[in-house]
């Protein structure tokens, strides 16, 4: 359900110019409530993938409701804490990447998950006990609506295979390893909430085998409803049925666990709206297309994952409707959509892509030395400028120009 009207769309494209990301705060206000108040009967922490939109204002507004964030990179650390958020509230999954990332991100002071044998016997070498540690472990469960979006199976290149479990604990003695949690995340788009129960079961065997534990991270990937007849995940059902887990699971020596989520998408995907203007109409025997003012330059999700994004015409939303294949101006295949019913398109007419908040402006690039959109942040009802519309002096920053040939006498 949109909470920003077309009224307000089509003024925010007139006052900012298109193609526009439109974020509306209110939306993820209520994503988190729906979350936090589904889990009030459990001990359970919520932290923001912000892999999905990293914006400084839209981390800021997040901070601000209690959620805690999860960082995919180093950066990522380092613009959460410049949002605000205090180092014990970031976590950061690391995957495949050189072992120097992880001591900064020690040095930060912020939680760390390792998803591979050798960083964790490099991490164990050089600090011991000395700071607490998560293992990524891989669950071998497929879960989530697309294979390129699924990381818990057994091909997935994400987190230590259980199977490999002996090999960890042989580390963690022979370094005296901190094991702080145990986190496990097999994908996106998950609407059946077994999946994550699954989990749970898989981690209830290892639990043993751990003394220090204070949490398990089950991830996130929650489903969220991109066309009518779409349903989410089902929160309520979802805490329903954790608690009986841990219940019917009670700890042999009576610890208590606290549970963390990473909820990405969940939280900023219905916040968001892609407003772009149509260049062009074409006729052709096959189809209409609408050409419009943006492309997989700035949102990737249908060409990348064959990902499903409402369109409206809110230029024309009394026109009769008819079908058209909404495509974008780059110089290859950008197709947003075939044969699509809309309210009849004309040139000029502005088309909004709906659920555009997660993986659209932060998957976005210059393919073509295009610029990239400005972003809006609609907070208390009033709408501010997040991030100016790319110049051209953008397009070369960082390259090194009029740089002298030096020849070699």
């Amino acid at each position: 359900m949109s909470l920003l009207s077309q009224q307000e769309l089509r003024s925010l494209a007139h006052e900012y110019g298109t193609p526009l990301y439109v974020y509306d705060a209110a939306t993820i206000t209520g994503q988190y409530k729906k979350l936090s108040s589904a889990f009030a009967e459990t001990d359970t922490r919520f932290f923001y993938a912000c892999k999905a939109l990293t914006n400084i204002q839209v981390l800021k507004h997040i901070n601000g409701l209690g959620c805690s964030v999860d960082c995919s990179s180093i950066n990522e650390v380092k613009l959460a804490l410049r949002a605000g958020f205090d180092p014990g509230n970031i976590l950061y999954t690391s995957n495949g990447i050189h072992f120097s990332e992880i001591e900064e991100a020690q040095g930060l002071g912020v939680h760390i998950n390792i998803d591979s044998l050798s960083n964790l016997e490099k991490f164990g070498r050089k600090f011991g006990h000395s700071y607490p540690v998560g293992i990524r472990l891989r669950p071998n469960i497929m879960g989530g609506g697309n294979l390129k979006v699924s990381t818990g199976h057994d091909k997935s290149k994400f987190g230590i295979p259980v199977d490999q479990l002996d090999k960890i604990l042989t580390l963690v003695s022979t370094h005296n390893l901190y094991i702080q949690n145990l986190h496990i995340h097999t994908g996106s788009d998950i609407k059946d909430v077994d999946t994550f129960i699954k989990g749970i079961d898989v981690l209830f065997d290892i639990i043993p085998s751990f003394h220090e534990l204070d949490s398990i991270d089950l991830g996130g990937g929650f489903k969220v409803p991109y066309q009518e007849g779409d349903a989410e995940t089902d929160i309520p059902l979802l805490a329903k049925k954790v608690k009986e887990a841990f219940d019917n699971h009670p700890n042999s020596d009576g610890r208590h666990l606290q549970v963390w989520f990473e909820p990405g998408k969940f939280l900023v995907s219905a916040a968001g709206y892609l407003v772009t203007e149509v260049n062009v109409l074409k006729e052709t025997s096959a189809t209409t297309f609408a050409g419009v003012n943006s492309g997989f330059n700035h949102l990737i999700r249908p060409m990348f994952y064959e990902a499903y994004h409402r369109i409206e015409n809110i230029s024309n939303p009394t026109g009769v409707q008819k079908e058209y294949s909404v495509v974008g101006n780059i110089c290859e295949t950008d197709t947003f959509a075939w044969d699509r019913k809309l309210n009849e398109v004309r040139e000029g007419d502005l088309l909004v892509f709906y659920n555009a908040g997660a993986y659209g402006f932060e998957m976005s690039s210059n393919f073509n030395s295009r610029f990239k959109p400005a972003e809006v942040l609609v907070e208390n009802g009033k709408a501010r400028l997040i991030r100016r519309r790319d110049e051209f002096e953008d397009l070369l920053r960082n390259q090194v120009i009029n740089q002298e040939l030096k020849m070699k006498n």
